[in-house]
């Protein structure tokens, strides 16, 4: 399991940006990550005091990026990532920062390379899916 400070090391947000606060699994493929920043009511995603349940597509965008550095798909760390097109993406109704209890982010690595890769992700409370979809991201490994 790694931890908040873990992450923050991992991906190029910092502070109250670095939305995960634990790894629970990661293997080749998937990671699994937790998160309570959704409650948080200085959660720097929050327009008019509200965390729309599209924002859980940041939180999962997080934990590809987790994957990324865990896994060493690319090589290298990348400079940056680009969330270059979102298909097949569902949302509830609602806001994030309304729903008791912990986010759970589940990513899983359908193809890649260096240059890109494609993930299906879910977010969801208990039982209960927030957010799926899939996303393509173009990885700058050339930056610093």
């Amino acid at each position: 399991m790694l931890t908040h400070a873990e992450i923050a090391k991992l991906i190029p947000h910092a502070g109250a940006m670095c939305l995960l606060e634990r790894v629970l699994s990661w293997d080749e493929s998937n990671i699994r990550c937790s998160s309570r920043t959704h409650r948080d009511a200085a959660n720097p995603m929050r327009s008019d005091g509200v965390l729309p349940t599209a924002c859980g597509i940041e939180y999962a965008a997080q934990a590809m990026a987790v994957h990324g550095g865990l896994a060493g798909a690319i090589g290298a760390r990348p400079a940056s990532g680009y969330l270059a097109a979102l298909r097949d993406v569902t949302c509830r109704e609602g806001a994030l920062d309304g729903v008791e209890g912990e986010l759970v982010i589940d990513a899983e690595r359908l193809m890649g390379d260096e240059a890109r890769v494609i993930y299906q992700f879910t977010v969801t409370v208990g039982t209960t899916e927030m957010l799926k979809g899939r996303a393509t991201v173009i990885l700058d490994a050339g930056g610093a």
